[in-house]
């Protein structure tokens, strides 16, 4: 009886010592089933049950899948007076690693991404190959500040959005090729191609989704919203657009190219067209009258020969 009583004490206090005790994840609130594990808080991706680690920035796609699994569900919290808008917004696929899969689907559709999961190829079935995720090297994005009654200084602001990439979305910094501020425009340029990055570096995909995120008033971080503010007044952005450049070209045919981009060549051949017909019709003109002139000149020589 004692053995017993000895054996369910010990159970019990391996229990109290192996349980892992439950944490929040400041950095990403699409998540479920927080464990803290060895010091280190790590939590299951909402959508996918992948595993998490609450020390730095989710990837891209797993943040999707989240997003997806949550508009499916009805769960998503949505800012106030947000219309719904999901333009670029699809269930991905990704590896264990949290990376998108090359190769992404919908239903019978397919078609190729790159390391952000931005769409680089035409659509096609399911036959379609995707070798290889191709790396974007390069992020641009632009947006401009709402009027302020203070106007900005330049190397200010710079100083400011450097700082704040860095801090809050733990970006080395090294990867902030450029910020150029023009009245009221800000272009910030990210760029990190596949020999700079080291396995411990967060993504400028990531970065580039969780500020989108922050600006457009859907933080993914956990009751931290983004204030940024200079000269005691907040500073406020909007119309953001983000621009991806890989490192290797994408491969698109004409038929994905837009009807506005398709008017403008066409354009653009009708007028080469035109040109090309009216230099040979003017050189047909010329040539019929140097033919008259030189029949006139003739004609003259005679009648003085005569």
């Amino acid at each position: 009886m004692e053995l017993l009583r000895g054996t369910a004490l010990l159970l019990l206090l391996c229990a109290a010592a192996c349980a892992q005790d439950p944490c929040t994840c400041t950095k990403n609130k699409r998540v479920t089933n927080c464990q803290m594990t060895n010091g280190v808080c790590n939590c299951n991706s909402i959508g996918s049950s992948v595993s998490v680690s609450c020390e730095t920035l989710t990837s891209k796609c797993l943040l999707m899948k989240a997003e997806m699994a949550n508009t499916k569900s009805g769960r998503r919290e949505k800012p106030k007076d947000a219309l719904q808008d999901t333009d670029g917004l699809y269930d991905p696929e990704c590896e264990n690693n949290g990376l998108f899969k090359a190769k992404q689907c919908n239903g019978t559709t397919c078609w190729c991404v790159n390391t952000a999961g931005v769409r680089r190829t035409d659509k096609h079935d399911t036959d379609l190959k995707c070798n290889q995720l191709v790396r974007t090297r390069w992020i641009i994005i632009e947006m401009r500040h709402a009027e302020r009654k203070t106007p900005l200084n330049a190397e200010s602001l710079a100083r400011l959005l450097k700082d704040t990439i860095t801090s809050r979305y733990m970006l080395d910094g090294r990867y902030i090729s450029g910020v150029v501020y023009e009245n009221p425009s800000i272009t910030i340029d990210l760029k990190q191609n596949s020999s700079d990055k080291s396995p411990g570096d967060v993504d400028i995909a990531d970065v580039a989704y969780y500020f989108e995120k922050d600006v457009k008033g859907d933080s993914i971080f956990l009751n931290n919203a983004l204030n940024m503010s200079i000269d005691n007044e907040a500073l406020r952005f909007d119309n953001m657009m983000v621009y991806y450049v890989d490192e290797v070209p994408p491969e698109f045919s004409m038929k994905s190219l837009t009807a506005g981009v398709i008017a403008v060549i066409v354009i653009v051949v009708l007028a080469v067209v035109a040109g090309i017909i009216g230099l040979v019709l003017s050189r047909r003109r010329k040539g019929k009258y140097v033919k008259a002139e030189m029949k006139e000149m003739n004609e003259m020589h005679r009648g003085l020969n005569a």
